[in-house]
């Protein structure tokens, strides 16, 4: 698979699931995704600094998709990869050696977006 294909099917499976979800029209779960859209923008801190935050977090979690998803974000908010390095590495500090493999995996994506 290619670079471009692994960043296009998870975007395209995210996507149609969330649309799946939505459908249910749950009033939780409706709440919970404007929530966590309406966190990630600009406040006290700006998009960047939440999305790498965001970024530890999911890696501290062990959440792929939720690494993906704010590494593609970092990666629209215009964060390099130093930036992003730099915050995988607290990450992997704090999680401990049991996050590596979604390091790797995290090294994996962004580098996808890059190519892509």
């Amino acid at each position: 698979m290619t670079d471009h294909n692994k960043v296009a099917e998870f975007n395209e499976y995210r996507e149609k699931m969330n649309k799946r979800i939505l459908q249910d029209d749950n009033k939780i779960l409706h709440r919970i995704f404007n929530l966590d859209t309406k966190a990630f923008m600009g406040g006290a801190l700006d998009v960047r600094t939440k999305e790498l935050l965001g970024l530890v977090a999911s890696l501290v979690l062990r959440c792929d998709d939720c690494v993906k998803y704010h590494l593609e974000s970092c990666n629209k908010a215009g964060l390099n990869g130093k930036e992003v390095a730099e915050a995988l590495s607290i990450a992997t500090l704090v999680g401990g050696t049991i996050v590596i493999p979604h390091l790797r995996r995290a090294y994996e994506y962004w580098d996808a977006l890059q190519e892509g």
